[in-house]
């Protein structure tokens, strides 16, 4: 059995690349970034030194202006870029775009590809996927989706409420999720122009984190009308479509987020060791060191199960419980870690100054978005069950 962790000398060299962007463009402009917020211009100006780098979306498709890697070696690219909150936005490599560049490039159609996918490769514009509902609507569970696409002649009309649609305000576009038929299950996926008279962005949800371009915001949909062509996928595949999207989204998510767990880690490290307290460095006590100890057991826990279940899909595996397990463990790992970090770096810890505060903020949400942790630990353990079912029989 063949294990073999080498990385690809191409790939090293793109992911020093990105450590020195990061550090030499991005760092020094986090500050002033974390009092007024990501606009819109801001990250057309970072997606233009990135690329004046050559650095640019490392994971999508090359033929329609990504940097053509796998998901496999994307992972040490989008972890270098998670080093600051603001290197995934520079490389167009970031929630929600990556998950909808993946997402179109498996299931559109040629003409949507040159319509949709190619200027959001380019940093054209940006996007935003629009599935979650006020309640009793659809959340963690989907198929509460209450948003409804009728038929008309020649398209449909959708009709509903949206709520956390990150990235909504100033996005070109969406891909909505609606019901298309009574049955359970029943429901498409359509590509919405933000400039259509019924896509109505409403307010912002004020959240916690901050790190969204356009926020996380409640959408109207006043019956949306769309030609036949605004369907993507097949009618009725939506869920099936989902998991296209969902399966690699999970997993460059958690690749950004250790990113942001080591740049805190290594922060409150850097300042336990320059830090003394009780009359010899902080990192010389024992209760410091433990921290720090499960810091490291975390950090490389987290990156093994990533790379692993990575390269599982990669190699051809669906990717549906990999990615389950990985997105659970890292997602609170990462917290954890970065939680270590703050009390590690004492008061400071808790302030955008040192960083660590706002990665905290902003991490927090990993454990909800793209499948709540328990809702993973629901399907884990219904197919752990459904195996032993299968053996005993």
């Amino acid at each position: 059995m063949a294990i073999d962790f080498t990385l690809e000398d191409d790939v090293v060299a793109y992911r020093d690349r990105i450590v020195a962007f990061v550090a030499e463009e991005l760092i020094p402009l986090e500050q002033d970034t974390f009092r007024t917020g990501l606009t819109d211009d801001l990250r057309r100006d970072i997606q233009t030194k990135a690329r004046a780098r050559g650095l640019w979306a490392p994971q999508a498709a090359g033929e329609y202006g990504g940097g053509g890697y796998d998901y496999l070696q994307a992972a040490t690219l989008l972890e270098a870029a998670g080093y600051s909150l603001l290197g995934p936005l520079a490389l167009n490599c970031h929630a929600p775009d990556e998950g909808n560049i993946h997402l179109l490039t498996a299931v559109a159609t040629p003409e949507q590809k040159e319509r949709y996918l190619r200027p959001l490769i380019g940093g054209e514009w940006r996007s935003c996927f629009a599935m979650t509902e006020p309640p009793p609507g659809a959340g963690s569970d989907p198929a509460a989706l209450q948003t409804t696409a009728t038929r008309t002649d020649g398209g449909w009309v959708i009709a509903g409420e949206k709520t956390l649609i990150t990235g909504a305000d100033g996005a070109g576009f969406s891909i909505v999720m609606a019901r298309t038929g009574d049955e359970a299950g029943a429901a498409t996926m359509f590509l919405v122009d933000a400039d259509n008279p019924g896509w109505v962005v409403t307010d912002h949800v004020r959240t916690i984190d901050s790190v969204a371009v356009g926020g996380h915001c409640r959408v109207l949909l006043d019956d949306v009308a769309v030609a036949d062509d605004a369907v993507l996928g097949d009618v009725g595949r939506a869920f099936a479509n989902a998991q296209v999207r969902l399966v690699p989204a999970r997993l460059t998510h958690c690749m950004r987020w250790l990113g942001a767990a080591q740049r805190a880690h290594d922060i409150a490290l850097d300042r336990a060791n320059n830090r003394s307290l009780f009359g010899e460095p902080l990192v010389h006590h024992g209760m410091a060191q433990q921290l720090i100890a499960d810091n490291e057991i975390d950090l490389a826990a987290a990156r093994a199960l990533l790379w692993h279940a990575t390269w599982q899909y990669t190699t051809g595996a669906k990717g549906t419980e990999q990615s389950s397990r990985a997105k659970v463990f890292v997602s609170e790992a990462t917290f954890r870690i970065v939680d270590r970090a703050v009390q590690l770096a004492g008061g400071m810890g808790t302030t955008d100054e040192l960083v660590i505060g706002r990665i905290f903020a902003d991490i927090r949400a990993f454990r909800i978005y793209d499948g709540a942790s328990e809702v993973h630990r629901m399907s884990i353990a219904k197919r752990a069950a459904r195996r032993m079912a299968e053996q005993q029989h």
